[in-house]
């Protein structure tokens, strides 16, 4: 099976022949930048070349003007590979997860259902994808230890916050971007996708549970049975002491503050209620304080309007704060930062080439063609029948468009009132959009967090495919018919 990043350049070239072939068409947009139904028009042929190939990579990490570049999240994942080689000089986190291991002696299963909500919540409320890329490294260690293997580790991370993204209920990324783009409150449909995310995050959790216990039972049961005693060498502990000094227990609170404020200031608070501005009213007052608030910065920006270059500035002075009260030599922080950054450049750069996809395809003028391509198929249908062929529909267009802000935005101009034409509120197609766009992303190859996290584990994309194989057939069935219930009952 060829590399990652093989896999991910030859979808690129394929993309680029389709260029050949698909012809090339746009549409018109409104003000706000989005599509305008009935205005799509054949343009001159775009066919991308062998400059266009090996330029969509560079132009994934750098950006175009139709394509937002990879390099915030690129960045955010060296910065985060640099934060845990800190930390990991303290020797606090080995010794934490070796208490992990311990106090759960006989029950290890239970952090499964547990860690797979808290992602749950964080892909429902706010899209948690690249973010999770920063928990790969602290998960997996943990699962081998406890007799579990990459896959159920891998599992952990990423299908729970997965399938939190799938039935995302005020992620204002997919729910948001796509109900905004249809001119309705992103509260409307929260009644269905409520139901979406308990009954997935069910199916998801009982999956692995199931699983995680057969291997626990029987490692050679696992699927990467064969790399089981690789992966317990590559991932074990190096604290064998599961007693903390003062220093390391500190150490640990500041590495939680770290994620607990990554996770609240990435969540819209505003977004979600006009009236939640707690955090805009702190700021603002810090702002407004004489010498503090130029001591503290005046760019500062409050928490709930965060994004990767915030998060990235945070696990970067988390970083040397940590050094610092650890009284780590400087030469020590320099070198941890750099070894931990470079553990996970592989990671960065997979999901600039990732991005090249898009890359070829809007500069090759092709994707607007595919959505005529739906807008003219799917308007003859029954209500019911319109909701399960969207979300069907959905499905190979979420393969070619990864980013779920970019597909709702690109799109849902279109689909919207398609939906009102034959008689299905716009929320439902919402739904549709985003839960097609979920299933998508736990599989695709296209996707910089699917490709990264696995890459951090050591699993192949093949191998992951066919442990999730029968997940994904289930999910799809279910969401068709919870879609066509949605039609008939909200």
């Amino acid at each position: 099976m060829p590399s990652s990043f093989t896999i991910l350049f030859i979808i690129i070239i394929i993309m680029a022949i389709l260029t050949w072939f698909i012809p090339a068409g746009s549409y018109e947009v409104d003000e706000a930048g989005n599509i305008i139904a009935g205005t799509f028009a054949y343009a001159e042929q775009q066919p991308q070349g062998l400059w266009d190939i090996f330029m969509a990579p560079v132009k994934g990490m750098l950006g175009t003007d139709g394509t937002p570049g990879a390099i915030e999240v690129s960045l955010f994942i060296l910065v985060v590979g640099g934060f845990l080689g800190v930390v990991g000089k303290t020797g606090a986190l080995d010794t934490a997860i070796a208490q992990v291991v311990h106090a759960n002696k006989g029950r290890e299963k239970m952090l499964i259902p547990i860690l797979m909500f808290i992602f749950a919540l964080g892909g429902t409320t706010y899209g948690m994808a690249e973010e999770t890329l920063a928990f790969y490294p602290l998960i997996i260690p943990v699962m081998i230890a406890v007799g579990f293997d990459s896959l159920v580790a891998v599992s952990v991370i990423m299908l729970g916050a997965g399938v939190g993204v799938l039935a995302s209920t005020v992620n204002p990324f997919a729910t948001g971007v796509a109900s905004q783009a249809v001119g309705i409150s992103p509260g409307e449909g929260i009644g269905l996708r409520l139901v979406f995310f308990v009954v997935m995050y069910l199916i998801a959790t009982l999956y692995v549970y199931r699983y995680a216990t057969k291997v626990q039972n029987d490692p050679q049961a696992s699927i990467v049975a064969a790399d089981y005693e690789t992966n317990k060498a590559k991932f074990k502990t190096k604290a064998t002491d599961t007693k903390m000094n003062g220093r390391q227990k500190v150490v640990i609170v500041l590495f939680g503050i770290t994620f607990l404020l990554m996770v609240i200031g990435l969540v819209p608070w505003t977004m979600l209620n006009e009236n939640w501005t707690l955090f805009e009213t702190i700021n603002d007052g810090l702002m407004g304080l004489p010498v503090i608030g130029t001591l503290v910065g005046q760019q500062m920006v409050p928490l709930g309007d965060w994004y990767f270059v915030e998060i990235t500035m945070l696990f970067f002075a988390m970083a040397v704060i940590i050094g610092m009260f650890y009284r780590l030599p400087e030469k020590e922080i320099v070198t941890g930062f750099v070894d931990g950054a470079k553990d996970l450049l592989s990671v960065a750069l997979i999901v600039a080439v990732a991005r090249g996809i898009q890359v070829i395809m809007n500069e090759g003028m092709i994707t607007a063609t595919i959505l005529n391509f739906g807008e003219r198929g799917l308007s003859d249908f029954s209500p019911v029948f319109f909701s399960v062929l969207t979300y069907i529909f959905y499905i190979p267009l979420s393969f070619l468009i990864p980013s779920t802000s970019g597909l709702a935005a690109a799109t849902m101009g279109i689909m919207g009132p398609l939906g009102t034409f034959v008689g299905v509120s716009q929320d439902i197609v919402v739904t549709a959009f985003q839960s097609a766009s979920g299933i998508v992303n736990l599989i695709t190859p296209t996707s910089g967090v699917v490709m990264g996290a696995l890459a951090i584990a050591g699993v192949e994309l093949t191998t992951w495919w066919k442990y999730v194989a029968k997940l994904i057939g289930i999910i799809f069935i279910v969401s068709c018919v919870l879609m066509a219930l949605g039609v008939l009952i909200f």
